[in-house]
């Protein structure tokens, strides 16, 4: 077995101030400076000002993901304190108001707001973001085929998106509901190979629905510029720990389906309808959610899931190296997920105090090692 499966992560951040507690709706010209200094070439700005993104460079194994986003967490975590600053990593910011938010004056974001109003104002939002390289001559839509079914278990793992403008929103990750608000964001077409993908943007491109230069914005897709497929679908995760077991699942997942002969060959369109309500079950309840993975099956736990998770992708994840995954996965599953953790702090002192615990304890959580 090859055991190399190149990948990279995207991670977003809310500038957050830390006597009020609240996102930096408009940071200072410095302070973005300072932000881009630290991340180096992988900083990116961000739909609004307060928020910025950081690109990782191309990792041959988990231990140079960590090496690097643990250095970008802790030197930007030193360098924002020295303003007064933090940030934290999630999928929404808890006390974040998202009219007063201010959009990045960038031609790019300009045209989202113009062109979704209310729908990108109101996104507020942060994702880890996930690509897997595909080998020359492996069909991608094949391989998305395979591991969409997957998804909705890492969706439940990264929840970190339960309050919304400072109380609870009754979702573990309401940023996926807000996402929802989106045309062609959430669960892919039913497409069989990489043709028909292009015929898909092909046709939307020639109908004016998209530009000849864009793509779609589903949980998860084939990447326009990179030899990829893109994970979009899991929350940010405050704990760098958690956010590199996710990428790492969704790494194993895709070197497995890689190497089989038909990839995507079980897909159909029952498995499609049930992969929809998984994900409405996992951004619903997170970790306590129960999951129907074939049509006449039972429903099934996370934890189960993740029993059956190990039971078929151990080999690739041994041969990657990556055969701790799953010990950590289940590890999250016994502390609670952030989405947990946060609805815990808030419920000890509702209303604005609580929002503000929240966030403490998201700063904590957002500097730490792994």
């Amino acid at each position: 077995m090859d055991r190399t499966q190149r990948f990279g992560i995207e991670e977003e951040y809310f500038i957050t101030d830390l006597g009020s507690r609240r996102m930096l709706a408009e940071p200072p010209a410095h302070v973005l400076a300072a932000c881009r200094e630290v991340i180096g070439d992988g900083f990116s700005y961000e739909m609004f000002q307060g928020q910025v993104e950081v690109a990782s460079p191309v990792f041959d194994d988990a231990a140079e993901a960590a090496a690097y986003l643990g250095r970008v967490r802790r030197e930007l975590s030193q360098a924002l304190a020295g303003y007064g600053l933090g940030f934290i990593c999630s999928g929404v910011h808890p006390l974040a108001d998202w009219r007063a938010q201010c959009a990045t004056p960038q031609v790019h974001f300009q045209r989202l707001f113009e062109e979704f109003q209310i729908v990108a104002q109101r996104s507020v939002l942060s994702g880890l973001h996930v690509h897997a390289e595909i080998p020359t001559g492996v069909d991608r839509i094949a391989v998305l085929n395979e591991v969409l079914p997957w998804l909705p278990m890492l969706l439940a793992l990264s929840v970190s998106s339960p309050l919304w403008q400072g109380q609870p929103s009754g979702y573990c990750s309401y940023r996926q509901v807000v996402c929802d608000e989106w045309p062609r964001m959430g669960i892919p077409e039913f497409l069989s190979d990489e043709q028909s993908f292009e015929q898909y943007l092909g046709l939307l491109k020639r109908s004016g629905a998209l530009a000849e230069d864009a793509n779609v914005w589903w949980g998860c897709r084939p990447s326009l510029s990179y030899p990829t497929l893109e994970l979009r679908m899991t929350d940010a995760c405050p704990r760098l720990s958690d956010a590199l077991a996710v990428a790492g699942l969704f790494r194993i997942m895709i070197k497995h389906a890689c190497q089989m002969l038909t990839p995507g060959s079980q897909y159909s369109l029952e498995r499609l309808w049930l992969l929809k309500e998984n994900r409405i079950r996992a951004r619903r309840c997170g970790h306590h959610g129960r999951f129907t993975l074939a049509p006449d099956t039972a429903a099934i736990s996370l934890e189960q899931w993740l029993i059956l998770a190990k039971q078929q992708f151990g080999e690739t994840a041994r041969a990657l190296g990556e055969d701790g995954v799953f010990d950590h996965a289940q590890q999250m599953l016994r502390d609670g997920s952030s989405a947990e953790r946060q609805l815990r702090v808030f419920g000890a002192s509702p209303g604005l105090r609580g929002g503000r615990a929240v966030v403490d304890l998201l700063l904590e959580e957002s500097r730490q090692s792994p």
